[in-house]
């Protein structure tokens, strides 16, 4: 998909504060980038990134009785809808496997019978 190692980190970052459905996560680039140990202005590049590519959505908030911006919400309907077909493919391949698994332990198992001569040798009495 494209994403490396400090992509997916911010997406985890901001997992980590979605709660609920009906409430996107509204963590604000700073914490993101305390967390991480880098720059506010690296995560707010990477996310613009993430957005122009269709991962995430940004919407701003404004407080209503101030007009002042807060943090923003951020969606994740393009992720979910780009890594769906991996996530089918995870899917049917462990489907795959447990019928394996499963055809394995159904098949006949040979019978062990014990050998009275282990020499091999015939018995002339």
């Amino acid at each position: 998909m494209g994403l490396d190692a400090g992509d997916i980190n911010i997406l985890l970052h901001l997992a980590r504060y979605w709660w609920y459905r009906d409430n996107p996560p509204h963590p604000a680039k700073r914490t993101i980038a305390e967390c991480m140990g880098v720059h506010p202005s690296t995560v707010r590049r990477r996310i613009a990134k993430m957005e122009a590519v269709g991962f995430i959505r940004r919407e701003n908030r404004f407080d209503k009785i101030s007009g002042r911006q807060e943090t923003n919400l951020y969606h994740f309907a393009g992720l979910i809808k780009h890594a769906t077909p991996f996530a089918l493919e995870a899917i049917e391949e462990r489907e795959r496997r447990r019928a394996d698994s499963a055809a394995r332990h159904k098949r006949k198992k040979p019978r062990l019978a014990a050998d009275d001569n282990p020499s091999g040798r015939e018995d002339k009495r």
